[in-house]
């Protein structure tokens, strides 16, 4: 079902947000939850169609999953390594690309055959970069799309450990390929050109396995599990996604007279490159309460209206951002001066060609924007943007956020054609952006 929003011209945001829950960590407690032995509990966990999806995956494995409303809290009773029982139906992820490659990885190693869908856009993403060191390590794969969902698995109990040097800067593919080692004899590596972000790592060193980091003779990062580890169930406290966080901070950047206060939010320093960036930008943002929780680092984020400046983005800064650029790009359409953000390659195989549709949408905002091989180069007046526009998302949770942003901004407002897929990773974003002084609705003025 399509539902479209228009976002509209404010005069500030005040107020404190809690964000939902971190959609990585969540995904990835479910999983790790049903894999370890004993009963996990997990608080703050995102409740989205993503995560959703992965739960009733998990539960259709075997794991007994069960929710507290009351407290807020999610029950996880996991079967052990190696003994999810085979499912009965399709297991349907919905739109979680997370959750769906991750599976893949947990599947490889399960001595039973595995079918796997999903929704549309899950069904357009590269699945090949995950199956291919799945392959290597015994497991094989069908499908009748290339290498894309719908697609079988067929997993084996004992896999083979093999040193993979990723071709591409992705923590789903690392990921994949961890939780295969944790059903394979011996020690798996993953090794990385540029570090991606490391929860699968963090979380599995809570459940007691045995994993490394380390870094080879030419400055690259190793990480390495021991297979065949008797994972022992933990609490888990999930903190607020930064992802999801990124927008209310931005909006707070680019409109006048605002104030943000965005309390419990992870810190990752793997993927906390945004915030670095809208510093350099000179934006008036601040982490506060900088703690740990459950292996985890957080902060408290308070974030101030800004005269941001154009600045040029590395490419090695993309594994540390790359869901975080649609929310870049709009601080970038409002800054005074030239933003060239450089490596965006992965954008193209987002739950849509993000690169494609954060350059359309700009310029149909009056915004003057170039778009060179993997390089976007947008160029700020310092001035409100024009808006008056309908924005295409294809779909994309993170695009709809990201142009409703930039229509609390612009002179005229600005049409996201379809708000509905927001609610994968961010249900109610529109009613509590509201709640700070946002004017997003259905109808236009």
């Amino acid at each position: 079902m399509t539902s479209s929003l228009f976002s509209h011209q404010v005069k500030n945001l005040k107020g404190t947000m809690r964000v939902t829950g971190d959609k990585s960590i969540s995904h990835r407690s479910l999983m790790i939850g049903a894999l370890a032995e004993g009963k996990t509990t997990v608080s703050g966990i995102l409740e989205s169609e993503d995560i959703l999806s992965t739960a009733n995956a998990m539960r259709k494995l075997g794991a007994e999953i069960t929710q507290s409303k009351k407290e807020n809290l999610w029950h996880i009773k996991g079967c052990g390594i190696g003994n999810l029982t085979e499912p009965d139906d399709i297991l349907d992820m919905g739109n979680a690309g997370t959750g769906a490659r991750l599976l893949m990885g947990i599947l490889a190693g399960c001595p039973f055959s595995s079918f796997i869908s999903g929704d549309e856009s899950l069904r357009k993403r590269p699945m090949q970069r995950v199956i291919t060191p799945l392959e290597q390590m015994g497991a094989s794969f069908a499908s009748r799309s290339k290498a894309r969902l719908p697609l079988v698995v067929k997993g084996k109990s004992c896999l083979s450990p093999i040193v993979y040097e990723s071709p591409v800067a992705s923590a789903q593919v690392k990921s994949a390929i961890l939780l295969a080692g944790l059903h394979a004899d011996g020690e798996t590596t993953v090794i990385e050109e540029n570090p991606t972000r490391d929860h699968t790592e963090r979380m599995l060193k809570s459940f007691g396995c045995n994993i490394t980091t380390t870094k080879t003779d030419d400055g690259k990062t190793a990480i390495t599990v021991t297979g065949k580890p008797e994972l022992k169930a933990c609490d888990i406290i999930v903190p607020a996604d930064w992802s999801s966080a990124a927008f209310p901070a931005v909006a707070a950047l680019i409109t006048p007279d605002s104030e943000v206060f965005l309390p419990e939010v992870g810190m990752n320093p793997l993927r906390f490159g945004l915030f670095e960036t809208l510093k350099e930008m000179g934006a008036d943002i601040q982490a506060e309460n900088i703690r740990e929780i459950a292996g985890e680092p957080l902060c408290d984020i308070r974030a101030k209206f800004s005269q941001l400046k154009g600045v040029d983005v590395p490419p090695e800064t993309a594994p540390s951002m790359i869901d975080e650029y649609p929310a870049l790009a709009m601080a970038a359409a409002c800054a005074n001066g030239v933003t060239r953000m450089f490596g965006l390659g992965e954008l193209r195989v987002k739950e849509s060609n993000r690169l494609k549709a954060i350059a359309d949408g700009l310029t149909a905002c009056g915004v003057k924007i170039e778009v060179e091989k993997d390089a976007l180069i947008v160029y700020g007046t310092g001035r409100p943007p024009k808006g008056n526009a309908i924005v295409a998302t294809n779909f994309d949770h993170r695009i709809a956020m990201a142009f409703l942003v930039l229509g609390m901004k612009t002179e005229k407002p600005i049409e996201v054609d379809n708000a509905s897929m927001i609610d994968t990773s961010f249900p109610n974003f529109a009613t509590m952006m509201n709640k700070l002084g946002a004017d997003i609705r259905k109808d236009k003025k």
